[in-house]
């Protein structure tokens, strides 16, 4: 990864680290307020574009699991580029499916610490955090995704 690429993905991962210590608030996406992963998401995409990347619906802490609808993903592919398979990269929005047979429902942003790789996410409980990118974690990545270049 070079050029503008390298640049937007580390003011991604610069402007999640400034969300660190946010609390845990479900549908919120206010630093230092409260926010949880989507809603830490959408605070970093409104640092690199200037803007939300759409109206966001209500939506429910078991983002539609029951109805079996990727709707976090479906959103995913709207607005961010799919990367192919392998390992994250600083500045990838991870997705997560938290039980193999469920939806993917909890996202992440990868990045990197002098101990090794990491990401950074809101967890129910916890807020937002820098978690080790550990094998549990990476079993559960079902896709990833990159900042466009352009996207408006």
């Amino acid at each position: 990864m070079t050029g503008p690429q390298t640049a937007r993905a580390q003011a991604a991962v610069d402007e999640a680290r400034r969300w660190i210590g946010t609390p845990y608030v479900h549908q919120a996406s206010c630093r230092g307020a409260g926010c949880d992963c989507l809603g830490l998401l959408r605070g970093i995409w409104r640092a690199l574009y200037g803007r939300e990347p759409e109206a966001i619906p209500p939506y429910t802490p078991d983002w539609s699991e029951p109805q079996r609808d990727e709707t976090l993903w479906r959103a995913a592919l709207r607005h961010l580029d799919p990367c192919p398979p392998g390992d994250p990269a600083a500045g990838d929005v991870l997705l997560f499916r938290m039980r193999a047979t469920g939806v993917a429902k909890h996202l992440g942003l990868a990045a990197q610490t002098p101990s090794g790789a990491s990401f950074i996410h809101a967890y129910s409980g916890q807020g937002v955090i820098e978690s080790p990118l550990s094998a549990p974690w990476r079993r559960r990545i079902v896709a990833r995704f990159s900042f466009r270049e352009e996207t408006f």
